[in-house]
């Protein structure tokens, strides 16, 4: 499986195809259909139990569908392992922080870069020749491009178990942009946090959007955020798709308004329309 080539801009990239589900006698999904376009921000809705992360985790490979199929860049990828998927250019955080509490903020960053490090394992063991000369290049391009990036260079050496929970959000999100992704799965990437943590957020995934050209598929249930800054927006229920189009079709949509937003979350999103959280 050779890695993918550039898309152009807004050509479907990532793409579910039917995708059914199970566990046992739960269906998690059933027939999920979903496409991510290149340089766009696709947007996961629903209430809890939807199958959101059942769709994420089969996406990112660590479900296998027993129906339907995972399509990159055009190539069928149902088959493939996390770790391959991680190697062709898929990149995610989880819904709970996932890091090394213990170590350093540099160090956990360092984990998302070492997925594209060529050096033979046994001489990265002994931290001898091109495994060390790697080593200091991944270093240097973490801190250039990622820790200056996302504004954590003041806390690239504390333990993540000192931060507060919105710098230990950034540093997962900093550990999946240091794989270099051409898709970043953002699992509710502004869950638990405040009004400003929520902005500074949404700021760098509109960053990493625009100024990177990285196609984002996100889970949230802020709706504000999502209505502020995804371009498409897909909503699930009870394992199936009962919404498809812009932030301003899918709000309106009755389906989708009885089963998730209701009448008054509806109401105020149309009210909040134009007043950017990344403002």
């Amino acid at each position: 499986m050779n890695l993918p080539a550039p898309l152009p801009p807004h050509a479907p990239l990532l793409q579910a195809e039917g995708v059914h589900l199970g566990f046992g006698g739960i269906k998690a999904l059933s027939g999920v259909s979903l496409t991510a376009r290149a340089g766009q921000i696709t947007a996961v809705i629903g209430p809890n139990g939807a199958g959101k992360t059942s769709l994420f985790n089969t996406i990112s490979g660590f479900y296998r569908p027993q129906q339907g199929r995972i399509v990159f860049a055009g190539q069928d990828i149902t088959r493939a392992g996390a770790a391959r998927r991680a190697a062709l250019g898929l990149a995610r955080t989880f819904q709970n922080v996932a890091l090394f509490r213990g170590m350093s903020v540099l160090d956990n960053i360092k984990l998302g870069g070492h997925t594209r490090l060529a050096a033979n394992p046994l001489t990265a063991l002994w931290y001898l020749g091109p495994a060390r000369r790697e080593e200091m290049a991944l270093r240097s391009e973490i801190e250039r491009e990622v820790i200056d990036f996302l504004e954590i260079d003041h806390v690239r050496h504390q333990p993540v178990a000192a931060l507060a929970y919105g710098l230990q959000k950034r540093v997962e999100l900093a550990r999946a942009l240091a794989m270099r992704p051409q898709v970043l799965m953002l699992d509710e990437p502004v869950a638990g946090m405040n009004r400003e943590e929520t902005e500074d957020m949404a700021r760098f995934i509109l960053d990493i959007q625009e100024e990177r050209g990285v196609t984002v598929l996100l889970i949230e249930h802020d709706m504000g955020l999502v209505m502020d800054i995804a371009n498409h927006v897909v909503v699930l229920n009870f394992g199936q798709v009962i919404g498809v189009g812009t932030p301003a079709e899918v709000r309106h949509d009755p389906e989708v308004v009885r089963a998730y937003l209701g009448e008054q979350g509806a109401a105020r999103q149309g009210q909040g329309q134009g007043q950017s959280v990344a403002a």
